[in-house]
């Protein structure tokens, strides 16, 4: 008998710990799908939501990180599981001081020598790396190390992952094979640059350059010669946490004021840099005694190029006008929509979306009614969502979370209209509709001049020897017909200045199809 090796034994333990969730998670989504989006029994989902994030918790670090990501993939999950998956926190206990000794030493060479000193006590511990302080150079320092063997322990779970992949599509849902790929090839990229500590320390560098200006952000320096790709060693920067609610109200910070900082800083961030901050969890920032904030942990970042920040603004425009048909045309740019996707059922599911708001203006509408917009839409169609949107759905969750905390009237969808008209992007971003727009009425403009000849044809049917059109006498029905026709000429301009090319295309043929046979009778 051939003893498993160390991939399949690991293989057969995570198949056996998921198949439950993965049947409770099956009977769920079909119940979804059958009542066409709507959650008839949301506590059950919830509870089963409770009892998955669980032992992806047990199942070890990987798992925790990819729960953290599928709680932004209204596409995969159910609301109830988006919530109860939002809730996974990166908080593990460290490993023993004596198995992470040899990591640091591994590039620096003796602690003692490297550091002035050094506290073997761990400050902090997550899935990936747990962090210490110490002292180089008589300067108060952090380090952050990886977690022991938690590079190895990845990189079999990716494997495993990948496996799992066919068995989705097959036992739960063939629609999900190809977002089961994507997702886990994210969460293989995500995951393996968030534990190589010099990507880090570049995105922080990065974002430290982008900020300079800003003098209420204090982000960390990074000390190059003692920081290696397992190790990352910063200025230590000394804060309240930005939920020591308590602490901050006794220094007399004003809440409402902070969280519209916050806010402005990430979004800041978004959408004026090629790079963004995509983990703003409460841990990561923190307040100095003069107001200013400090931002930790570069390992999760996102980046958009000009393009996609364009068109993620006029996505938000087209939900707050309400128009459902530039909310699908804006998905289709973005990559969130398959092109082979029935446009106009997409559109009534959007239409819905925005009907349930219950007379709430978009933005008044919190960050998470908006996701449980998109999960009844997405839910139910064949949608796809890039990485780096992925990250950007993450980062406006989670800062939306720290901005209510500290301000519970805070709006956040309202905050990023005000941002975007302070920057300058709303107009931007209409001057891009407009272009497209006039691209589109030329297209069809066009087209109407390929029917033209067509037209020309149709009305020659009526030249009495070859004079002139003879319209006088003509069959009234044949007459109603051909004028039908030349109106849907223009029409198809319309049509396609407006995004429904083809129909008008298609009703224009279609209509002088009409006038030619009644012309015959």
């Amino acid at each position: 008998m051939t003893l498993l090796g160390k991939e399949d034994r690991r293989f057969v333990h995570v198949v056996s710990r998921l198949l439950v969730v993965g049947l409770r998670y099956r009977s769920d989504r079909r119940r979804v799908l059958k009542a066409g989006g709507k959650i008839a029994d949301p506590e059950r989902l919830r509870e089963h939501g409770r009892k998955a994030v669980k032992t992806f918790i047990e199942l070890g670090p990987a798992f925790v990180k990819l729960g953290q990501l599928l709680s932004v993939r209204p596409d995969v999950l159910p609301q109830p599981y988006v919530e109860e998956f939002a809730k996974l926190q990166d908080e593990v206990p460290p490993a023993p001081f004596d198995q992470v000794k040899p990591i640091i030493e591994a590039g620096l060479g003796p602690i003692e020598r490297a550091f002035d000193s050094f506290d073997p006590s761990a400050v902090s511990g997550a899935s990936l790396g747990q962090v210490y302080e110490a002292r180089y150079k008589g300067r108060d320092v952090v380090v952050k190390v990886n977690r022991p063997d938690i590079r190895e322990q990845v990189s079999l779970d990716v494997k495993v992952l990948k496996r799992l992949v066919p068995l989705v599509g097959r036992f739960i849902d063939a629609g999900l094979k190809v977002t089961a790929e994507s997702v886990v090839d994210q969460f293989s990229m995500t995951v393996l640059e968030e534990m190589n500590y010099r990507t880090e320390a570049e995105h922080l560098v990065e974002i430290k350059r982008n900020l300079r200006n800003d003098r209420d952000v204090v982000v960390p320096e990074v000390l190059p010669e003692v920081s290696s790709e397992r190790v990352l060693v910063m200025q230590r920067v000394k804060g309240t946490k930005i939920l020591d609610l308590k602490s901050l109200d006794k220094a007399g910070v004003d809440r409402k004021k902070l969280a519209r900082r916050v806010a402005r800083v990430f979004l800041y961030m978004l959408l004026n840099n090629e790079i963004f901050h995509a983990d703003p969890h409460p841990g990561n920032i923190s307040v100095t005694s003069d107001g200013r904030l400090i931002i930790y942990d570069y390992g999760m970042t996102g980046s958009l190029d000009e393009e996609t920040r364009t068109n993620l603004i006029r996505f938000y425009l087209a939900l707050v006008r309400e128009d459902a048909g530039k909310v699908v045309e804006m998905m289709l740019q973005l990559g969130i929509l398959d092109p082979t996707a029935n446009r106009m059922v997409v559109r009534r599911g959007v239409e819905l979306a925005i009907a349930d708001m219950h007379g709430k203006k978009v933005e008044d509408t919190e960050v998470k009614a908006l996701m449980e917009i998109a999960n009844r839409t997405i839910y139910q169609f064949p949608f796809r969502l890039p990485r780096n949107l992925v990250l950007y759905m993450r980062m406006s969750s989670i800062l939306e979370g720290v901005c209510l905390s500290l301000d519970p009237d805070f709006h956040f969808v309202r905050m990023l209209g005000g941002v975007l008209q302070d920057e300058g992007l709303v107009n931007e971003a209409y001057r891009r509709d407009l272009e497209d727009g006039l691209g589109r009425l030329r297209e069809g403009l066009e087209a109407t001049v390929e029917i033209a000849p067509l037209l020309k044809s149709v009305l020659e049917e009526y030249r009495p020897g070859g004079g002139r059109p003879r319209t006088r006498g003509m069959p009234f029905t044949s007459g109603v017909l051909a004028g039908v026709a030349v109106s849907g000429l223009v029409a198809s301009a319309y049509y396609f200045a407006t995004g429904l090319g083809k129909i008008g295309f298609v009703v224009s043929l279609a209509l002088l199809g009409l006038a030619a046979l009644a012309a015959r009778r």
